[in-house]
């Protein structure tokens, strides 16, 4: 990709009239702002369902495939006819900073409750609906079958369903099945209405010559469909219970490490089936994004091992991945590979070498650059090599301001103005991080979109090991001005990135 910028903003912080940013009309507003801004790339977090039971977070899901039906637009379902005006106009959502994610849900289930009774007895008929559920029968089937089993069985994991349907013995599957044949039905409509709406607003960002960015975890969740239908690929007793699990050692984020909780893989096994499921996770999110970041790529190299007992990831240990050969063996499947790798935290120098070979792109943070007082740190931006993205902070960091305000000393302080060479203020700490970021030789410069607004910490996006409150912040539709447009522009083409 030649010298680009872009802007970071998950679709839930997106502007809407029903709680939560969606795939709706302001989505579109929002391409055709990053288009008068100069923008090429729209970076968003993971758009697989997140739930309440994980503190609304995309990157536990149920699903690494499926999509999150919160992202439907009601107002879409009215254009296509799947809902009438007044459906949508008896609940008015007031236009606000912060979701209230158990609102939302509600709203949005009782939508989709209607949109089934409306096309429940024809949609199966319906050729669109076929092919949507034939080129997704890998993951779709497994899937609509474990949502409808997990409202079933009152929301428990999956290791605690009766034996027959946790071990998936074939007659528990096939009566499954018909006893919940609406259900499953239900979740494959919902899912097939939510890509669709998807591919169109991808295509409409294409032709505005804006690429997405998307953003792939490592693991999945315990409690997914993946686990329950791929089990022999993790790591797992005869039970079906995790023996181990993944984590990382103490680093910016937390002194003590953290524990993920996630299943680890059995590369061993991967390995003897061509890495079977990773390729089809790969084809699938290649589909839908341009670009894709993966989240802890370190875990393709050496991954931080801790027994599922454990109190304290203090106790992991690193352990080797298969890198070279799994890369080796996606590239001869796609013949490129759009990825870019999320390197921060604790990095080996076996995890530069995999991204050197294949020419990843690693990323910098500006936040993380003026802690000490070394003109060698790596996140300086004279520093840089071009086959870098650099961002002003990420959604597990504080905003710029807020950082400036809580987070920053007074030797951080001082660094950062002589480092700028004049002096900085809360007033115009975004601006010059901005700046820095979009002047520097990374090729690519990705921009938060709080930091574009200077907002404080209220509005960061994610504090990482804390549960409550995160994934809530969202833009406001009279904040994104064709003022600040033509600023960003005119930054970018300053810098070479238009």
């Amino acid at each position: 990709m030649n010298r680009s910028s872009g802007i970071l903003l998950h679709v839930t912080s997106l502007p809407s009239r029903f709680g939560i940013g969606d795939f709706g009309p302001e989505a579109y507003r929002f391409v055709d702002f990053l288009n008068q801004a100069g923008q090429r790339l729209w970076q968003i977090l993971p758009l697989n369902p997140a739930t309440a039971d994980s503190g609304n977070s995309p990157y536990n899901s149920y699903s690494a495939f499926a999509m999150n039906p919160l992202f439907l637009s009601p107002e879409f379902l009215v254009k296509e006819g799947f809902l009438k005006d007044a459906d949508i106009e008896k609940h008015v959502f007031s236009p606000k900073r912060y979701i209230d994610y158990s609102e939302v849900y509600k709203f949005k289930e009782r939508l989709l409750t209607i949109v089934f009774q409306r096309c429940g007895p024809w949609i199966e008929k319906d050729d669109e609906f076929k092919r949507f559920q034939a080129d997704n029968s890998y993951w779709l089937e497994d899937y609509a079958l474990f949502k409808a089993l997990k409202e079933r069985f009152m929301g428990k994991v999956w290791s605690r369903w009766p034996e027959d349907i946790r071990y998936r013995e074939p007659e528990a599957i096939n009566r499954w099945k018909e006893r919940l044949r609406e259900k499953v039905l239900k979740e494959k409509v919902s899912q097939f209405l939510t890509f669709r709406q998807w591919i169109l607003l991808k295509k409409f960002c294409n032709e505005r010559g804006v690429k997405v960015f998307g953003d792939m975890p490592v693991y999945v969740s315990y409690d997914s469909a993946d686990v329950w239908a791929h089990h022999e690929i993790f790591k797992l007793n005869e039970k079906r219970e995790m023996t181990h699990m993944a984590g990382v050692p103490p680093d910016y984020f937390s002194a003590n490490g953290q524990l993920w909780g996630n299943p680890l893989y059995k590369w061993e096994v991967l390995k003897e089936r061509n890495y079977d499921w990773w390729i089809k996770r790969l084809e699938h999110n290649l589909r839908l994004f341009d670009v894709l970041r993966i989240d802890h790529f370190r875990g393709f190299v050496a991954y931080w091992e801790v027994e599922a007992t454990a109190e304290s990831a203090l106790s992991g240990r690193w352990v080797e991945a298969p890198a070279k050969d799994f890369f080796s063996r996606l590239l001869q499947i796609f013949g490129r590979l759009p990825i870019i790798a999320e390197d921060l935290g604790f990095i080996t120098p076996d995890v530069r070498e995999i991204m050197d070979y294949f020419g990843f792109p690693g990323m910098k943070v500006l936040l993380f650059a003026f802690n000490e007082d070394n003109p060698q740190h790596p996140y300086l931006p004279h520093n840089y090599k071009e086959n870098f993205v650099v961002y002003t902070g990420t959604h597990d960091t504080n905003t710029v301001v807020g950082w400036f305000r809580r987070e920053a000393t007074r030797d951080m302080k001082r660094r950062l103005s002589e480092y700028i060479g004049r002096r900085v203020s809360e007033r115009n700490v975004h601006w010059e991080m901005i700046r820095l970021a979009m002047a520097s030789v990374a090729r690519i410069a990705i921009i938060p979109m709080q930091d574009l607004l200077g907002l404080p910490e209220e509005a960061r996006m994610n504090l990482p090991s804390s549960r409550d409150g995160n994934w809530r912040w969202r833009v406001l539709k009279k904040e994104l001005t064709s003022v600040l447009a033509k600023r960003l522009r005119r930054m970018t083409l300053i810098y070479g990135r238009l």
